[in-house]
């Protein structure tokens, strides 16, 4: 025999075995499909009753290549052919928006902003469009007057006074002076000489607001007028106030215009703001900076004292939250939700409430405003009524032309629905469909009808178009139309595969059978909700419990194909469950799980949330950045790693490294616990992913792998 070429060992990637490889490539393949379909974010609507309406879709999909979301506008025509049907005529293309971080009209419609955020140290640039995409202006902000434009959900703002010359919106402030060094040691700011080599230092750290917002400066209040490009801070607002969701107050003739804004107070340590509604937060009104004749291109008269030496204004004092401002039609009434609920219990999110404040006729804010309840807290509703308000933003112009009917989205049960709200009287109407199980989400508002957006867990997201039935007759009954559009579109084996799926929401009684599985959850009011802090780690882990064995029972599901996935307060009760019932579940996935609060507390932007799970709002009182061993203990009883000697469920982590709410050390101390007893792990890290691992390559690598470890021990 001749000495052949040994043929060399095919390497696999790191994780992928010979056996699971064809299994990646196959599921790979069908999770692309999915992934290349479109969400509909936001929608803008310009009426006209004789000429039908031009109506702008933003909408996006994942770009895995690029890693990032592409974002794309989308314009119709609509047009009402006869009182039950409505035409949509689409552009035959989308246009990308590369590059762009924030657009929003102008009230009218005649003009378009354009924000898009700097690079490094680069300026950042706005851009003001016109009819016909011609582009009017164009102005570049200096990184010296302030930093990028906040272009998330909560400290967002930015609003367009009447005339359409002034812009409001919320930006990071300039980045502070850092000390300068060189060869010869520190050298003062005026002494150093350009052509000397010297370096920057760090500078004392500044807290931040936690999740997703490291390495973001505090937003800060600014005005650009329009016409001559000028730009200014608005004065007063003291150090410690974050601010957002900024609107311009109703102008009044002969008195100056204010703004009303949102402020966040920190006076000692920033806390995690996202997905955190317990933030105390107040609406301020303040002067604007620029008003009346300086609008039409002169300069700004940066010594009008009236202006800067003005007090801020606290519009809402005598309540602990205060947020998403929108004055009526007519400017008279103030409107804002609150989520005192969780501010005054502690816990992170908790029923909503609405409220008005009498705006002044002079247009001169005072602190002594009254405050009057539209929509309060509901405690317990009965079965099929109004569960209370769950809604986290309102539309830019969520009114009616009645002038006091309002439109929301909010949690009703396991749904998102959509409901108006007479803001007079108080009445709650769901408008979106009562039968359906599907969840709704407003878009915008085509004069008194609606374009939202439906879905559920096995249809893909739809427009719909809604219109009161017999709005002469003062009906209350509403016609939904499906509206085709080209981002409807799926391959052929997505939509195959979803018309063979079928779903419903079950409700599930736990001994009385008043009672049922609601407890702990948004939607079915705020008592069931206040019912799980202090609770955690076992009445919710006895109620998924409860949930398993009853769709066991009624043949929906096979006992040795029980699977479970979480990620956060999800995952603690993934890693609860496999360590509480071991028996029960057959193999497990979690994303960024809270395994050990003892550990979490002292590592996370939220260690309050330690507390008052785990006493209940009493921990609101208790807790400290210095907790005492009695904490600690208690922490560790409620947390899944006092359950893991009983733990034998092959289990799948994934886990990002830059997660500052749930910290990556809590995922890799339960799951090297496991290994250490001998449990089948695989953890998966994601280096440059927070908590919600939503960057588009990440989130399909996790969801990939979620479906191949689930294949290979249930079938």
């Amino acid at each position: 025999m001749d000495g052949s070429k040994a043929v060399p060992l095919k390497e696999m990637p790191l994780g992928i075995d010979a056996t699971t490889e064809d299994e990646y490539a196959s599921q790979s393949r069908l999770l692309q499909e999915f992934t290349s379909i479109s969400s509909f974010d936001k929608a803008w609507i310009k009426s006209d009753s004789r000429n039908g309406s031009q109506a702008m879709f933003s909408i996006s999909q994942p770009n895995l290549l690029a890693n990032k979301r592409r974002k794309f506008i989308l314009s119709s025509h609509i047009s009402k052919e006869s009182s039950n049907s409505v035409k949509f005529e689409w552009a035959p293309f989308p246009v990308e928006m590369t590059g762009v971080s924030v657009i929003v009209p102008s009230p009218s419609g005649s003009k378009l902003l354009v924000v898009r955020n700097p690079e490094a140290e680069a300026p950042c640039q706005f851009e003001i469009w016109g009819p016909a995409q011609v582009l009017e202006k164009e102005f570049h902000i200096p990184q010296s007057v302030h930093g990028s434009v906040y272009a998330d959900e909560w400290f967002q703002g930015i609003s367009w006074n009447s005339d359409e010359t002034l812009i409001a919106y919320v930006a990071e402030e300039p980045s502070p002076p850092k000390p300068t060094f060189t060869c010869q040691g520190y050298k003062k700011v005026s002494t150093i000489d350009k052509d000397f080599a010297n370096w920057k230092g760090q500078g004392e750290w500044e807290e931040e607001w936690g999740e997703t917002y490291v390495g973001k400066r505090q937003p800060a209040l600014f005005v650009i007028n329009i016409n001559s490009g000028d730009t200014q801070a608005v004065k007063g607002i003291e150090k410690h106030l974050s601010v957002g969701q900024v609107v311009w107050a109703p102008p009044v003739r002969g008195s100056h215009q204010y703004l009303v804004f949102v402020g966040w107070s920190a006076d000692t340590r920033k806390l995690g703001i996202k997905y955190c509604y317990n933030r105390p937060c107040a609406l301020y009104a303040v002067k604007a900076p620029l008003y009346g004749s300086e609008a039409d291109g002169q300069e700004i008269n940066s010594r009008d004292n009236s202006i800067k030496d003005s007090p801020v204004v606290n519009l809402t004092e005598s309540i602990s939250s205060g947020y998403h401002p929108r004055f009526s039609p007519d400017g008279k009434l103030l409107f804002f939700l609150s989520s005192r609920s969780a501010v005054d219990s502690g816990a992170h999110s908790a029923t909503d409430s609405l409220h008005r404040i009498d705006w002044p006729i002079d247009g001169v804010p005072c602190s002594s405003s009254i405050i009057f309840d539209v929509i309060p807290v509901v405690m317990c509703a009965d079965d099929g009524c109004f569960p209370g308000l769950y809604c986290s933003s309102f539309l830019s112009n969520p009114w009616f032309s009645d002038g006091c009917t309002m439109v929301v989205s909010s949690f009703w049960g396991s749904c998102q629905v959509v409901l108006s709200v007479n803001v007079l009287s108080g009445e709650v109407l769901r408008i979106s469909p009562t039968n359906s199980t599907f969840s709704w989400n407003v878009l915008s508002l085509d004069g008194d009808n609606i374009i939202a957006v439906s879905s559920s867990l096995v249809n893909v997201p739809r427009i719909k178009y809604g219109y009161l039935v017999d709005r002469q007759k003062k009906s209350t009954a509403w016609n939904w139309l499906d509206v085709p559009s080209p981002t409807n579109k799926c391959s052929e084996k997505v939509e195959s595969l979803l018309s063979s799926l079928q779903f419903s929401i079950m409700n599930i009684p736990v001994g009385d059978v008043s009672d049922s599985l609601t407890k702990g959850s948004l939607g079915f009011g705020e008592e069931a909700l206040q019912s799980l802090p202090g609770n955690i780690g076992s009445q919710d882990v006895n109620d998924v419990l409860v949930a398993v064995d009853h769709v066991i029972d009624m043949g929906l599901a096979s006992p040795s194909k029980i699977a479970v996935l979480g990620g956060s307060h999800g995952g603690f009760l993934t890693t609860h469950l496999i360590g509480q019932a071991p028996e029960k579940f057959f193999v497990a996935a979690t994303r960024n799980p809270a395994c050990n609060l003892a550990l979490m507390v002292g590592t996370t932007d939220i260690p309050d949330w330690c507390y008052v799970e785990a006493y209940g709002t009493e921990g609101k009182n208790r807790y400290t950045e210095a907790p005492s061993a009695e904490h600690l203990a208690l922490f560790h009883s409620k947390s899944p790693i006092s359950q893991i000697s009983k733990a034998k469920t092959p289990t799948l982590f994934l886990l990002g490294a830059q997660d500052i709410r749930l910290p990556i050390c809590s995922g890799l101390q339960y799951a090297r616990a496991l290994k250490e007893k001998r449990v089948a792990v695989k953890v998966i890290v994601f280096p440059n992913d927070n908590h919600p691992i939503d960057k588009p390559q990440s989130d399909f690598e996790s969801f990939l792998n979620i479906g191949v470890w689930f294949k290979r021990y249930l079938f």
